[in-house]
């Protein structure tokens, strides 16, 4: 069994917000695979199904960013999976706008819900998918960056790349982390 965690904030104000990228990736991947997210159990919507031949939990914390670890570790605990099979899904500030980059490890990178589910699993070996949201200017503090929404062009190269990441994802799913990060990382 796989968990794929979407990173994000609850509630409508924050929907379609560059923080929120990893909710719309998660809403993304269900519409494509015809399940709803209609579950609320440890302070996440969970959606369960069998896709690319594996049993996948898909969790969209309720918890506010810097919380989101709790719903991530509780589902984790519940199901007794390894970190191996938990991928956490993630805007990154460091990464230019649309472009993705997997990962297995290393530190949150000032990603306060990435820190909360390293806190809350004890660990930082688990995959994660980054999509890249760039840099705002200078003037734009970064706080006030990621809360904000995407613009049209933004939100355009966002969702063309959305096909990238669930590819991603299965090749991850179906292959392993190298053979995810070879495929995708050496695309961009």
């Amino acid at each position: 069994m796989y968990l794929i965690v979407g990173l994000g904030n609850p509630g409508l104000q924050y929907a379609d917000t560059r923080h929120n990228v990893g909710f719309m990736l998660l809403d993304y991947l269900a519409q494509g695979i015809n399940v709803s997210f209609t579950e609320s159990k440890w302070k996440a919507l969970i959606a369960k199904t069998i896709i690319w031949d594996e049993s996948v939990v898909l969790l969209k914390p309720e918890t506010f960013m810097n919380a989101s670890g709790t719903a991530v570790a509780a589902v984790a605990q519940y199901y007794k999976l390894s970190t191996d099979n938990i991928i956490v899904i993630h805007d990154d500030l460091d990464i230019p706008l649309g472009r993705i980059k997997i990962v297995s490890g290393g530190g949150a990178g000032g990603h306060k819900g990435v820190r909360s589910s390293i806190e809350h699993l004890g660990t930082r070996n688990f995959s994660r998918v980054k999509i890249g949201i760039g840099r705002p200017a200078a003037s734009i503090p970064p706080e006030k960056y990621v809360l904000a929404r995407f613009g049209p062009d933004e939100h355009e190269v966002i969702e063309q790349r959305m096909a990238v990441v669930v590819e991603g994802i299965k090749i991850l799913v179906q292959q392993g982390i190298s053979a995810a990060m070879n495929a995708v990382n050496q695309k961009e």
